[in-house]
């Protein structure tokens, strides 16, 4: 079977595997905070959304300056705005007056963490019962950082010199995670993950890069990949116990690198066709995968139901029923707050675009004006929302 060539990844408008990855990373985080099984080691799911992420915002970064011969930096930050605060508020703000009725909100933490909540500082908030939305203070300082970056170092050096620059941005953040002392020891290493994924965007990108990763993107190449990747996953637990306690750094964080890049590989090879790409792009798995960042963070209330109701409830059946009720949730969340404030942030591009147009066409003295070609990252909105 033949590998997908360079043109057929850059024509390419949906990455469907995505879905089923992102419906994966989600079940193993909620499986991981209540009753799943230790060898899982759910957390990691997380560091899977990270690469994610950091995979598709800069895909679409380098699609938009492809087609348009920029980056609009206003429009990225409106997209990322409508899609990530509205649910991220709604379940903050519900959380918060949960806590108040219950009259725990200064003993439960959320209190007292409230002013990390609204500062995307999260990272650093401790426990409480938002405490899940940690991950949202590392991904919010990415996209509003990062854009910056970007274009500050150029397209042309994007495309020809990130390469470079990201890796020893990797071995800084490596350094820096194994040498200086935290609260949240190693917390740089989940910008690791990000820009793992950002790297690989960056090479696929590339053709000299996607020569190099294209034996990856045989379907064959896929299902060695896949299985191989589950074996890294499995093994997360006994590697953290290997490396734990390596200058003081728990082994749990020291292993990120490790599975970062392993997920930067499965991705490239989901590029393509084959039978990982058909299982991960199911309906049932396109259905929890596009709740999931509603799932992520309505979870602590799914489980706080549950327990008043079942409080006996443990173990796999706990995983499993919070999970069923938070996927309730989320396809509540997902219907009226989530696809509601997307379609009103593209229809506010849009109407910015149109008002735009029509003022450059007054400053030159109303001469017919070409329309203002759609950003690539628009027309590729399909290729999917990156979450936390």
């Amino acid at each position: 079977m033949n590998s997908l060539t360079h043109a057929d990844y850059l024509a390419l408008r949906r990455f469907p595997a995505l879905d089923g990855l992102r419906a994966i990373a989600a079940v193993l985080v909620v499986f991981f905070h209540y009753g799943g099984p230790d060898w899982l080691q759910g957390w990691a799911g997380v560091q899977m959304f990270f690469v994610l992420s950091g995979f598709l915002i800069m895909t679409l970064m380098l699609r938009e300056e492809r087609g348009t011969g920029r980056i609009s930096l206003k429009e990225f930050y409106l997209r990322r705005a409508f899609r990530i605060l509205p649910v991220y508020f709604v379940i903050l703000l519900v959380t918060a007056a949960g806590s108040a009725i219950a009259g725990t909100f200064l003993s439960n933490g959320i209190g007292p963490a409230l002013k990390y909540f609204l500062t995307f500082t999260n990272e650093f908030a401790g426990a409480s019962p938002y405490g899940q939305s940690w991950s949202l203070g590392i991904e919010q300082k990415f996209y509003v950082v990062w854009p910056l970056v970007a274009i500050a170092l150029g397209t042309v050096v994007l495309r020809r010199r990130a390469g470079a620059a990201l890796l020893g941005m990797l071995l800084a953040l490596v350094i820096v995670s194994f040498t200086v002392s935290h609260s949240n020891p190693g917390w740089p290493l989940h910008y690791f993950s990000i820009l793992t994924g950002v790297l690989l965007a960056i090479a696929l990108h590339s053709p000299r890069g996607f020569a190099l990763l294209r034996p990856l993107t045989n379907p064959v190449a896929q299902v060695i990949v896949s299985i191989g990747f589950v074996g890294v996953h499995l093994s997360v637990k006994p590697i953290a116990a290997f490396l734990d306690g390596t200058n003081g750094i728990p082994g749990h964080v020291l292993v990120i690198p490790v599975y970062a890049l392993a997920t930067a590989v499965l991705l490239t090879t989901l590029a393509a066709p084959g039978p990982a790409t058909t299982f991960l792009s199911t309906k049932p798995m396109q259905f929890v995968g596009e709740r999931s960042y509603s799932l992520y963070l309505v979870q602590t209330i799914a489980a706080t139901v549950i327990a008043f109701f079942w409080p006996a409830l443990s173990g796999i059946g706990q995983s499993v029923v919070v999970t069923a009720l938070g996927l309730a949730l989320a396809s509540v969340l997902y219907t009226t707050v989530e696809i509601p404030m997307i379609n009103l942030g593209r229809r506010v591009i849009t109407r910015q675009r149109a008002a735009a147009t029509v003022k450059a066409a007054v400053v030159q003295q109303g001469a017919p004006q070409p329309p203002t070609p759609q950003s690539e990252s628009s027309r590729l909105a399909t290729i999917g929302q990156a979450q936390p």
